[in-house]
C-alpha cells in the first residue's frame, strides 16, 4: 500500500491577479502563503515520508523546499527532495501570463474547453500543451514512484500545479478525458491523497482538495 500526496503550490501574484500560470510562466508566491506551507506541514507533521518530489517551475520548488525544511524540523529528520522535470505545469503557451478575462476575449474557444470540456481543448492556435499530451508526459513519474515505493507504510509528497494535478489525479482515478474537471478545481496549498494496493495499478481517492489547515476563507482565485 503506497500513498501518494498531491501538494499544489502556494498561492503566487499572478494566481491572485487572475492570469494564466504554466509551466513558462512564473510569479512569486504571495508573502502569506509561507504561513499556509507552515501550516500545511504541521497538518502533516505525523505522517513520515519516503520522498518529497517536486516540479521544477520555482513555485513550486519554493514550496517543496520550504515544506521539507518544515517537516525536517518537525519530524527530526531529514525527508530526500528531487527535482521530477515530468511533473511541470501545462504549457499554456501564449496565453502564458495572460489575464483569464483577456483570453476569455481573444480565445474564447480555448478558454472554455481549458476549463470544462478537456476532451474538446485543442492548444494547437495558442501553441500550449493538451490534455492527453501532459497526461502521457506525467503518468511515467508517477508509475516510478510506485514502482520504487512498494512498502505498507510508504507516504510520498508529490508537490505540483492545480491544472496539471487535476488532470493527473483524475486520470488516475479512472476518469475519462470529458470528465477531468468534475470533481472541481484544487486549491493552492491544497493536499489531495490517493492509495495504491497493487503497485500503481490502480489508484482509490481517500481525501480530494483538503484545505482545512489553512486559516482563512478562500476565495475564487485560489482554485483552478
Amino acid at each position: 500500500m503506497t500513498k501518494l500526496y498531491f501538494i499544489r503550490h502556494g498561492k503566487t501574484e499572478w494566481n491572485e491577479e487572475g492570469r494564466y500560470q504554466g509551466a513558462r510562466g512564473d510569479s512569486p508566491l504571495l508573502k502569506e502563503s509561507y504561513a499556509e506551507i507552515h501550516a500545511l506541514a504541521h497538518h502533516l507533521s505525523l505522517t513520515p515520508f519516503r520522498h518529497i518530489y517536486v516540479s521544477p517551475v520555482r513555485r513550486a520548488r519554493v514550496t517543496g523546499s520550504t515544506l521539507q525544511h518544515d517537516l525536517d524540523d518537525l519530524q527530526g529528520h531529514a525527508t530526500p527532495l528531487s527535482i521530477a522535470s515530468r511533473l511541470r505545469e501545462f504549457n499554456l503557451g501564449k496565453m502564458e501570463g495572460m489575464r483569464f478575462s483577456d483570453v476569455q476575449k481573444r480565445y474564447p474557444r480555448e478558454f472554455e474547453d481549458f476549463r470544462n470540456h478537456p476532451d474538446q481543448y485543442d492548444p494547437r492556435q495558442i501553441q500550449g500543451e493538451s490534455f492527453p499530451q501532459l497526461i502521457q508526459r506525467m503518468r511515467p513519474t508517477i508509475a516510478r514512484i510506485t514502482d520504487i515505493y512498494r512498502q505498507p507504510t510508504d507516504n510520498v509528497l508529490i508537490v505540483s500545479h492545480g491544472a496539471a494535478l487535476n488532470a493527473l489525479i483524475n486520470t488516475l482515478l479512472g476518469a475519462d478525458l470529458k470528465d477531468l474537471r468534475k470533481r472541481g478545481g484544487l486549491s493552492n496549498t491544497s493536499t489531495t491523497i490517493l492509495e495504491t494496493l497493487d503497485l500503481g495499478q490502480s489508484f482509490k481517492l481517500l481525501k480530494w482538495n483538503d484545505t482545512s489547515y489553512i486559516a482563512r476563507h478562500l476565495d475564487p482565485t485560489d482554485t483552478i
